[in-house]
């Protein structure tokens, strides 16, 4: 065997050595970050008109100030932040006043976001539109590994839709130390989601009957549907007068079995006792697969029958991670 020709190596030895040096001084390539300000001090003054320029993965800063009319983020756009300046929910608002009878669920949603691996950060969405004849959606979540972190979800009936599509395709959220609130059926869907360390909160109807929190329609293909964990469900509402959520066969679809877990959570004295779990479109809410574990507060179960517990060693198996991972091992649990 030849010896190593030692000048071609030291050749080589440089030419790698240059290399290392050249990827240490590169600096990582920067996501693009647009600013709105709707005062005219940013790149653009609209929410939407910074999404239409945006590319995928864009970072969209939102300077304080109220901002009307539907943002819609198109599938075509993944990975895009949409982020409030300072942090404080209050100081940036998305608002809209469109009921679903007139513009459809999509079309009354005052955020319509349908692209994979968002994140929305730091911001109020609300719709206004109160009236008890028509749902009006604050926020649509209809694409897949999407995170939303310190929002306020402001609504009446249906403020937070999770939808993956007729089915057993899937779409999965994450809500963490957020705010939400409604009357009627305003957590639902189909998608796998997990809301932690958030305040629910129940407005009061002045009713015996003060609305429903969630409406699952998960496939019955899917084990998990709607997890609040880590909660506090809180309501001005008379004490047992909230249901935790009613069963919701989507489109009267017998495979809609929904989902809902509700664990380690404090639970307001405005949650029923008989009754928390209720039928709905002629379907019996024991159709569907409800239970709780774990929680305290004055609405906690005392022991009704109509109170399903989950079992220690069932719940193991049904935690934030279970319900996030797919088949992609997703883990954004904070």
């Amino acid at each position: 065997m030849q010896p190593l020709d030692k000048r071609r190596t030291t050749v080589v030895g440089v030419a790698a050595l240059s290399l290392a040096a050249i990827a240490l001084t590169t600096p990582a390539h920067a996501a693009t970050t647009i600013t709105v300000a709707a005062d005219g001090s940013g790149n653009y003054t609209t929410i939407q008109a910074a999404l239409a320029a945006a590319s995928s993965d864009t970072v969209i800063n939102i300077k304080p100030g109220t901002y009307h009319g539907q943002v819609s983020v198109p599938s075509s756009k993944p990975g895009i932040t949409l982020q409030g300046t300072t942090g404080n929910a209050t100081d940036v608002v998305i608002t809209g006043n469109t009921p679903q009878s007139t513009a459809g669920a999509a079309g009354s949603a005052t955020v319509l976001n349908m692209a994979r691996n968002t994140t929305v950060k730091g911001m109020t969405i609300a719709n206004t539109y109160a009236a008890h004849d028509s749902q009006a959606l604050a926020l649509y979540a209809g694409g897949d590994r999407q995170v939303y972190r310190n929002v306020r979800l402001l609504g009446y009936q249906d403020t937070f839709l999770s939808w993956g599509g007729t089915g057993s395709s899937q779409v999965r959220q994450y809500v963490y130390q957020s705010y939400i609130e409604g009357a009627v059926d305003f957590i639902y869907g189909n998608g796998a989601l997990v809301i932690d360390s958030t305040t629910i909160r129940s407005l009061d109807r002045g009713s015996t009957n003060n609305g429903y929190i969630t409406a699952a329609a998960t496939n019955s293909r899917n084990p998990y549907g709607i997890l609040i964990t880590r909660s506090t469900l809180a309501s001005s509402a008379a004490a047992r007068t909230v249901a935790l959520g009613r069963c919701w066969h989507a489109g009267g679809a017998a495979d809609a079995i929904g989902q809902v877990l509700i664990r380690d959570s404090t639970l307001g004295a405005h949650i029923r006792q008989t009754g928390a779990w209720q039928d709905m479109g002629g379907f019996s809410w024991k159709t569907c697969r409800f239970s709780e574990y774990n929680n305290s507060g004055a609405g906690a179960s005392t022991g009704t029958s109509d109170r399903p517990q989950m079992s220690s060693a069932t719940a193991a198996n049904f935690t934030p991670q279970k319900y996030l991972a797919g088949s992609d091992g997703w883990n954004p649990v904070q």
